[in-house]
């Protein structure tokens, strides 16, 4: 067998699909929990300064971001990891269904560990779909946020109207109804929306959002690809190719 042979032999066993997933899983991750980590931080750090003056009226959400981003911490750990080991599962596998080498062989074991992988990235999946929704929660605010200060600047003429356009942190579930102020209206939240701190977090927030996306759709890709192998790995096995282990 000459070298060029050989290496197409060898690509002709990488899980393509898998690798793509395994780089929208790392681009994805690396997002929404970099984005997310410092989105939270200039969230309190916007309500500190805006929306609440006494310290009691925003400790719990305080406490809530600090324990959000430990989970973050969490996550990128176990992505991480759990995208390597899909991606060596998507070797052995692809490696298997084309019977790459001669030794490479489906077996009983091999097959139930990719039947297992698929369960987990499946309902990993699912779980991710409520996590990519609950990330569009923090856009939606600040879409509103940035929608009422457009509408701000075009009333300008009219001071009256202007005064009755608020944005209330409290209706949100941020802070307790009885901090003070807990809202900003007028110039005051257009002054809010000009700000450098209101803008990177608006951005980072859209940022966090894409990955969780990103991360879903890798996900799916993940579980495509392995349901693919699989059913290829159960055929071979009906026809009697493979081993027990």
């Amino acid at each position: 067998m000459g070298c060029y042979d050989c290496c197409m032999r060898c690509l002709g066993g990488v899980p393509y699909c898998s690798l793509v997933a395994t780089l929208l899983c790392f681009s994805g991750i690396a997002l929404f929990c970099g984005c997310g980590h410092q989105a939270l931080t200039e969230t309190e750090r916007l309500i500190e300064t805006y929306f609440a003056r006494n310290l009691q009226d925003y400790i719990t959400l305080a406490y809530i971001i600090q324990y959000f981003q430990y989970v973050i911490y969490g996550l990128a750990s176990f992505f991480f990891l759990y995208c390597i080991v899909l991606l060596a599962e998507g070797f052995y596998t692809t490696s298997a269904a084309k019977q790459t080498f001669g030794e490479f062989r489906s077996t009983m074991c091999g097959r139930c560990l990719s039947s297992t992988f698929i369960v987990m990235t499946y309902i990993l999946a699912v779980l991710w779909l409520l996590v990519f929704a609950f990330s569009a929660l923090p856009v939606h605010f600040f879409y509103n946020m940035d929608a009422t200060c457009h509408t701000i600047d075009v009333l300008t003429e009219t001071p009256a109207s202007i005064n009755q356009l608020c944005v209330d942190a409290r209706q949100y579930g941020l802070l307790p109804w009885n901090a003070v102020p807990g809202k900003a209206c007028g110039m005051t939240l257009s002054s809010i929306c000009q700000t450098r701190e209101y803008r990177i977090t608006y951005d980072l927030y859209i940022a966090a959002f894409a990955g969780a996306g990103i991360t879903l759709l890798a996900l799916l890709t993940y579980t495509a690809s392995t349901t693919y192998n699989f059913a290829v790995l159960r055929y071979l096995g009906r026809k009697g190719i493979g081993s027990r282990c």
